[in-house]
C-alpha cells in the first residue's frame, strides 16, 4: 500500500502542540486555580468562573476555523493560537499576582488573560484537528488521535511535577517566572512541532460579500461569507447530527470530574489521599481504553476489529454501563469492587474519547469542499461548551439532590445514573450519524459542482 500521508514520526512531531497545549492548560486551570483559592484564600467561585470563560470564548472555533480555510494553511492558526495561549497564561500569572495587592484591577487582568487563552486554545486545536485529518492515512487516524491525545496528557503530567517543584518554595514572584518559563518552552516546542510539515496551498479568494450577484465568482475558487459558510455546514445532516452527539456524549463525560472523588469521599470514606490515588486508577484505564482503540483501529487489525465509529458507539454504551454500577455501588459499600469499577470507567472513557477525535477527523472532509475547518471548529465549540456546563451541572445537581433527599448515596446515585443515560443517548445518536446521508446538497446540480466533496464512509 503507497502511503501518501504523515510518517509516524512526523504524527508524533504534530502530537507535541498538543503536549504544549497541555502543558500551559493545565498551568492555568489547576495551579493558578489553587493559588487563588488557597494563598490568596479568594472565592472558589472566581477561578470557576473564569475556567467557565475560557471555556465559553471558544465557541469562536467555527470562525477561526473559516479563517484557516479561506487561508489555505492551517500552520499559521497553530503558530498564532499557540503565542496567544502562551501570552495569555504569562498575563493570568500577572493577574493573579496582582490580585494580592489590587484585586479589582487583577480579577479584570485576568478576565482578559482567561479570554485569549480561550481564544488560543481554539486557534491551534481546531487547526491542528485538521491538519491531522487531511494528511493522515485513513487507517492511521485511529492510533494517530490515541498518540496525540496520550501526548497532550503527557504535558499534563510533565507540567505538573516539574512546576511543582519549581515553585517550591513558594512566592508569587516565583509563579509568575515559573509560569514565563513554561509558557516560553510550549511555544517554543509548538514552533519546532509544526516546522516544514505543511505544504503551501494556493489561498482561496476573499470571500465575497454577495455571493449571490452575477458578479461573484462561482466554483472550487470562491469562499463566501462566514455566514454562509456555517450555514452551510449547518445544513449538511451528518455534521450537524455529529455537533449534537459531540455535545451530549461530552456532557456525559465531563459531568463525572468533579463528582467522583467526592463521591469516593463521602460514601466509601476515602481520605483525600485514597481518592487521589483512586483518580490515578481512573486515568491508568483512560490510557489502556485509547491503546486498544489504537490497536483494534490500526493497520495491523486490518479494520477486522471494528471501526472507529464502532468504538466510539461502544465507549458510549460500556461508560453507561459502568456508572450504572457506579450508582448501585453505594449501596453496598462494604463489599463492592470500586478501584476496578472506576478502572473499568476510565477504559470505557478513554476508548470512547479517542474513537470520537478519530472520528472527527474522519468525518471533517464529508460534506462540501473548503469547508473543513468550519466543519471542525463547530464540533470543538459543541465540545468546549459541553466541558463548561458539564461540571457545573453535575456538581450543582449533586448539591440540590444532597438538599433535597438528606441522603448523599441516593444524591449521587441518580447523578451517575443521568450521566449513563446520556452517554446512552450519545450511543444512539452516534448511530444515526453512521447512516445518515448528506441529502441536503446530494440533490443541487449547482452543490454538486466542484466546490462539492461527497460524502464517504466511516
Amino acid at each position: 500500500m503507497r502511503r501518501t500521508g504523515l510518517s509516524w514520526f512526523a504524527i508524533a512531531r504534530l502530537g507535541l502542540v498538543q503536549t504544549a497545549l497541555g502543558a500551559i492548560v493545565v498551568l492555568t486551570t489547576s495551579t493558578l486555580n489553587r493559588v487563588m483559592v488557597v494563598e490568596l484564600a479568594l472565592p472558589a467561585t472566581l477561578p470557576g468562573v473564569l475556567v467557565g470563560l475560557h471555556y465559553a470564548v471558544q465557541v469562536l472555533r467555527p470562525r477561526l476555523g473559516y479563517g484557516s480555510d479561506v487561508g489555505g494553511r492551517r500552520t499559521p492558526w497553530i503558530v498564532g493560537g499557540m503565542l496567544a495561549l502562551s501570552l495569555g497564561a504569562v498575563t493570568a500569572a500577572l493577574a493573579v499576582a496582582l490580585m494580592s495587592v489590587q484585586p479589582f484591577l487583577g480579577i479584570a487582568l485576568a478576565v482578559l488573560a482567561f479570554t485569549v487563552i480561550g481564544g488560543g486554545v481554539g486557534a491551534a486545536g481546531t487547526s491542528l484537528l485538521v491538519l491531522l485529518a487531511k494528511q493522515v492515512d485513513a487507517d492511521r487516524r485511529g492510533p494517530a488521535a490515541t498518540i496525540v491525545w496520550m501526548m497532550m496528557i503527557a504535558g499534563f503530567v510533565v507540567t505538573a511535577t516539574v512546576a511543582g517543584h519549581l515553585l517550591d518554595p513558594f512566592s508569587l514572584t516565583r509563579l509568575v517566572a515559573v509560569s514565563l518559563g513554561v509558557a516560553a518552552a510550549a511555544f517554543v516546542l509548538a514552533l519546532i512541532a509544526v516546522f516544514g510539515i505543511e505544504g503551501r496551498p494556493t489561498p482561496m479568494p476573499a470571500p465575497q460579500q454577495n455571493p449571490q450577484s452575477p458578479q461573484s465568482p462561482q466554483g472550487p475558487q470562491a469562499m463566501p461569507p462566514f455566514r454562509e459558510a456555517i450555514r452551510q455546514v449547518w445544513g449538511e445532516p451528518r455534521a450537524r447530527r455529529f455537533a449534537v452527539f459531540v455535545f451530549v456524549s461530552m456532557l456525559a463525560y465531563s459531568g463525572q470530574d468533579l463528582i467522583l472523588e467526592p463521591f469516593a469521599g463521602t460514601v466509601f470514606g476515602l481520605t483525600p489521599g485514597e481518592s487521589t490515588r483512586l483518580s490515578g486508577v481512573q486515568h491508568a484505564g483512560v490510557f489502556l481504553g485509547m491503546l486498544l482503540v489504537a490497536l483494534a483501529c490500526g493497520r495491523l487489525a486490518r479494520g477486522r476489529l471494528g471501526s472507529l465509529m464502532g468504538w466510539t458507539v461502544g465507549g458510549c454504551i460500556a461508560s453507561g454501563v459502568v456508572l450504572l454500577a457506579l450508582a448501585f455501588s453505594g449501596f453496598a459499600v462494604g463489599s463492592w469492587p470500586l478501584r476496578a469499577t472506576v478502572f473499568t470507567l476510565g477504559v470505557a472513557n478513554g476508548a470512547f474519547a479517542v474513537a470520537a477525535i478519530g472520528s472527527m477527523m474522519s468525518l471533517v472532509n464529508d460534506g462540501r469542499a473548503k469547508r473543513e475547518g468550519v466543519r471542525m471548529g463547530l464540533w470543538g465549540a459543541a465540545q468546549a461548551i459541553a466541558f463548561g456546563l458539564g461540571g457545573l451541572l453535575g456538581t450543582m445537581a449533586v448539591d440540590l439532590l444532597r438538599w433535597a433527599l438528606a441522603a448523599p448515596t441516593s444524591a449521587y446515585a441518580m447523578v451517575f445514573a443521568g450521566e449513563a443515560m446520556l452517554f446512552f443517548l450519545a450511543a444512539g445518536l452516534a448511530l444515526r450519524v453512521r447512516g445518515v446521508k448528506d441529502s441536503s446538497v446530494a440533490g443541487s446540480v449547482h452543490a454538486r459542482g466542484p466546490g462539492y466533496a461527497p460524502v464517504g464512509g466511516d
